[in-house]
Parts: C-alpha cells; sequence; structure tokens
C-alpha cells in the first residue's frame, strides 16, 4: 500500500464572515477560497461580463453570416467538451435561422483540431463561407491558413492554454489567449460557445433578427463544463448550478434524459458528480471508440423516440471501453512488475507504450496509473501510420504536464512532433523510434523538480465534530453544491471505535462505528481488500471519509463513505 501524507486544508478566506452556519460549515467555505455570502449565490445574472478578445468580430461575422444565408461548418473536438459545444452551437444557430453543419475529426485518422486536411474535408462536405471551430483551434496556424485558402473566413472559439500568439483568423475567442481581459480562465469550451452565443443571440434580438433563448441549453453547458474537470470558479459553479437544475427538473435535451434512463439514475436525485462519472463516459465513448458523430447526434436529438437508440449505442461503445482499459491497465501493471517496481521506489514519472494499445482509452489508463502512484502518467498507443505514437498525458498536483512536454521539445526539438493540453492533462505525438529517448528525457524533467510533490497528500476539512456526523450535515453539503475540480466535496478525518465489521463479496468493507453518546454509524470501503490492511482484531480505526446518503428500501440513513483507513 503506497503511504499517503493527510493534511489538513489551509484557510483561504476568514471563517468568521459566515455568521449564519455552522463553524464546521464555515471552515469548509474558507478552505476553498469563498470570501463573501454572495459567492453562494448561484444566479445566473452574477455572471462575468462578455469582456472576451476578439468576442465583438466574431459575433459581427456570424450575424451577417446569418442574414446572407451563408454556410456555416463548426469545427468540433472528440470529447465531452467538445460534444456539448458542437451541439450547442448547431442547435442555437439554428434556432437564430443559420445554415448550419458541423465535423469532428476521427481522432485515429486525423487526430486533434483544425488540420489542413479537415479543412479540405469541411470544404468538400458543404464548401463552407464560415468556419467556427469550438473547443479547439488555438494553435491550428496551419489549418486556419488552409480554410482561408478555400475561401473560408475563421473563427476560433476555445479554452486551451498557449504561450504563443494565436493563429491568423478573422476572429479568436479564448479566455487564455495573450490579452484576454476576461477574469475567469477556467471556462470549458462550451462555456466560450456559451458567451458568444448569448452575447450573439442579445444582439440579434435588439435588431428585432430570429434570436434564441440560450438559457434553454444550460444543461449542455453544465454537462460539458464538468466533464471536461473544468475549475469549479464562481463563474463555472453559477453555469453548472443552472444547467443541472434544468436537468433535475427534465428541462433538457432528450439525450441527456435517455442516458440517464439507460444508466437508471433519477434526474431529480442528480448531483453535479455525475455529470462527470455518469453522463460524461458516455458521451466521451463515442470518440475513444467510434465516431464523436454518434455522441453530437444523441445531444442533438429532438424526441427521446429519436434520442434512446443512440444512447443504447452509446452505453455499449462506454462497456466496450471499459473493457478494453481494464486489459489495458492489467496490461500496465504487468509490465511494473516486470521492472520489479516497488512502491518505495517508483520512478518519478511513468512513461508506457505498447503495439496493441486502443489509442481511445489511453487517457483514461494514464489517469488510473496516476491515481494509483501518485505520479506524472503517459501512456502511448500506436498511431494509424505506423512510424508515430500517440501519447496522452495526465499529471499529479504541481506538476504542470503541458509545460513540461513543451520544455523537452524546445530543448530536443526532434522528439515531440505536437503537443497541447492544459496542467494536468495533455496530449503528444512522436515517432515510435523516439519513445525510449523521449521517456529518459522526460523522467529526467521530472527527476529535477521538488521530490516532495511525488508525496502523494490527501487534503481534508479536518475532524467533524461527533453532533455533525448527520444527515442535516449532509444537508448543508448538498446546498452549497456544485462540488468538483478545485472546489472539492468536502472530506474529513478522525478515529472511531469499531463495533462490528463484515465483508461484502470478499471485496468491499462495511463498519458500524460507535459516536460516544450520539450513537453509531455505518461506513462503507469499496474495494478495500486492494486497498487497505484491516485488522479485526484492532479495536480502532483512523479514517478520511466523505458523508453519503445511503436510501435503501425506502429507507434513508447517514453512511460514511471511506476513503482513506488505517489502524496505527
Amino acid at each position: 500500500m503506497r503511504t499517503i501524507q493527510i493534511k489538513q486544508r489551509p484557510l483561504l478566506t476568514h471563517p468568521d464572515q459566515f455568521q449564519d452556519v455552522p463553524e464546521f460549515i464555515a471552515h469548509i467555505l474558507a478552505r476553498r477560497g469563498v470570501d463573501s455570502i454572495q459567492q453562494l449565490d448561484l444566479k445566473l445574472k452574477y455572471l462575468l461580463k462578455p469582456t472576451l478578445k476578439g468576442l465583438d468580430t466574431a459575433i459581427a461575422l456570424i450575424d451577417q453570416a446569418i442574414d446572407q444565408q451563408q454556410q456555416i461548418i463548426i469545427v468540433g473536438d472528440y470529447d465531452a467538451d467538445g460534444a456539448t459545444s458542437t451541439a450547442l452551437m448547431c442547435l442555437a444557430l439554428k434556432e437564430m435561422g443559420a445554415r448550419v453543419d458541423y465535423i469532428v475529426p476521427d481522432r485515429f485518422k486525423y487526430g486533434y483540431g483544425l488540420t489542413p486536411a479537415i479543412a479540405d474535408l469541411a470544404h468538400q462536405q458543404c464548401q463552407p463561407e464560415l468556419l467556427i471551430t469550438v473547443d479547439n483551434g488555438i494553435s491550428s496556424h496551419a489549418g486556419v491558413e488552409q480554410a482561408q485558402q478555400l475561401g473560408m473566413k475563421v473563427i476560433i472559439t476555445d479554452h486551451h492554454l498557449t504561450t504563443k500568439s494565436a493563429p491568423d483568423a478573422e476572429a479568436v475567442v479564448n479566455p487564455n489567449q495573450l490579452n484576454c481581459p476576461f477574469p475567469s480562465k477556467a471556462l470549458a469550451g462550451v462555456g466560450v460557445a456559451f458567451y458568444l452565443l448569448a452575447h450573439l443571440s442579445s444582439l440579434r434580438q435588439a435588431h428585432h433578427k430570429p434570436s434564441c433563448k440560450i438559457t434553454q441549453y444550460l444543461d449542455l453547458v453544465a454537462l460539458g463544463t464538468y466533464a471536461d474537470v473544468a475549475s469549479l470558479d464562481y463563474n463555472n459553479r453559477i453555469l453548472v448550478d443552472a444547467g443541472l437544475k434544468r436537468i433535475q427538473q427534465q428541462q433538457c435535451r432528450a439525450g441527456i434524459l435517455a442516458l440517464l434512463d439507460i444508466a437508471k439514475r433519477d434526474p431529480s436525485t442528480l448531483k453535479a458528480q455525475d455529470l462527470g462519472f455518469v453522463l460524461g463516459p458516455r458521451i466521451n465513448a463515442a470518440g475513444r471508440m467510434d465516431s464523436m458523430n454518434i455522441g453530437i447526434e444523441c445531444l442533438l436529438a429532438s424526441d427521446l423516440e429519436t434520442a434512446y437508440p443512440i444512447a443504447e449505442q452509446l452505453n455499449r461503445l462506454n462497456l466496450e471501453r471499459r473493457q478494453v482499459e481494464t486489459e489495458m491497465k492489467q496490461q500496465a501493471l504487468g509490465y511494473l512488475e516486470d521492472i520489479q517496481l516497488q512502491h518505495e521506489n517508483i520512478p518519478p514519472a511513468l512513461v508506457m507504450f505498447a503495439e496493441n494499445w486502443h489509442q481511445g482509452v489511453i487517457g483514461i489508463v494514464a489517469g488510473r496509473l496516476k491515481e494509483q502512484f501518485h505520479r506524472p502518467s503517459i501512456v502511448f498507443a500506436p498511431d494509424t501510420d505506423g512510424e508515430h505514437i500517440k501519447g496522452s498525458a495526465r499529471s499529479i498536483e504541481g506538476i504542470h504536464i503541458r509545460d513540461t512536454i513543451e520544455q523537452v521539445a524546445e530543448q530536443h526539438p526532434h522528439l515531440v512532433s505536437h503537443f497541447g493540453g492544459h496542467a494536468a492533462a495533455a496530449g503528444l505525438t512522436l515517432k515510435k523510434s523516439h519513445f525510449e529517448e523521449f521517456k529518459n528525457v522526460f523522467t529526467a524533467c521530472i527527476a529535477q523538480m521538488d521530490e516532495t510533490l511525488l508525496q502523494a497528500v490527501l487534503w481534508t476539512d479536518g475532524s467533524l465534530p461527533a453532533q455533525a456526523i448527520d444527515l442535516e450535515t449532509v444537508d448543508w453539503i448538498e446546498r452549497l453544491g456544485p462540488w468538483g475540480q478545485k472546489f472539492p466535496l468536502p472530506q474529513f478525518e478522525g478515529r472511531f471505535e469499531v463495533l462490528d465489521y463484515r465483508w461484502l463479496k470478499d471485496i468491499h468493507l462495511k463498519l458500524k462505528l460507535g459516536l460516544g453518546e450520539y450513537g453509531s454509524v455505518d461506513a462503507i470501503a469499496f474495494n478495500a481488500a486492494q486497498k487497505f490492511d484491516f485488522d479485526p482484531m484492532k479495536k480502532h480505526v483512523n479514517l478520511v471519509y466523505e458523508l453519503d446518503r445511503n436510501e435503501f428500501n425506502g429507507s434513508v440513513n447517514l453512511q460514511l463513505r471511506i476513503l482513506h483507513l488505517d489502524q496505527t
């Protein structure tokens, strides 16, 4: 079992400013940097004003294209953010009277973004006069140039990081481009598309032209934002909360309702986390295993009858994805055993490649390895040309994976053909013959960093008073959501007396814990047999846990969901 350091989150603001909440709730808020009661009010009127660089130019171009009935094409991306962005653009622009089509690169054939080949395909598909990218394009200099040579005007909407100047498109809208004054840099691709369309709709409404009520599409914005693991700053929390409420009230796309029905989830009890763990993987499975067109068509479907068979197809692809992922992870762990990897002697980075690995699943496997070993991980699979390999990278807190890859690319220009991404996740392409050299150089780069970054830390909100371990606290936590990236769900630490225990299916551990004068509480550790050493002879356990509402046979009880267990 790997060693984990347990630390309390530092206070980022003053808890004493939150007067009308229990003290432990005030501390939870202060540990997440909430600096006013108003930041708990998630009304849409508090959204940041649309000060995005390039926005006005982009809107004028689209407005003109709609009025002149020019053909518009949306170039999307093959993940959930790209799918929701594409669906959002198509639906809203059609409602405003546009002639609009879309295209998404086949990840296995064309790779990522607006490449010259995608510009050619777009031209062949519908001879568009205006091309709009969503969730990609900020590094697509050659693709923009090719599109323009084919007679298209180009608008880039993206959110990915860049340290370089933007392509020479007619308009570029990206909060992370150089000199963009928009205060939040955390917008997902679908968030950028939402801002553009909301501003466009307002402009058209003011001029008595066909417009649309953009808030009806907030379900797509919430899904794309959460599934892309965007930081939940105040602005994104407003967007996610509004979209989540629409789904809970079933005022959402038919495809979302179909996917929830197939997953046997009640929309009315949906949590923000379900956007990332229930809906996101099923949409993503289309781009990973087949074509993202399937995911987009599910979101575009106008009724359940149309949506349901597509949602069933997405569910099958997700089951297939999980099977492939499990096999690849087992193989990866086998390789690590072959090099006699000890938990005390894990290399600074895990970089792996196998000829039979599936390009659509490498990102998930990299993420699993990162979680299990607390190391930056890059997993490669063969590209279709036989000469190159494509890698997906996932990183730990404190190590900016995209910038580290860029450092390797700058110091050793022959090693990396293409790369892009974020602090926590990135993609890259290199020649198969350069794999070993890249692995050594990248690992050496990580080895030079502060070694304390490689120590896994489990952050908690401290201990919870025994009298607060109840369903009322769960209500408080649910009211203060949505929880997610950079606004994490509260988790607590504590030492408990073990009153009883039993194993479920030989792998899950169910405990009954004493709360002194406040009675007892049930707790569960899923897959505990693989994760924790539990000694039933010891009468106490130290836990890190989340509070959970356990509904069974019509009754609702509190349950602790165990994240970490030791008995020292």
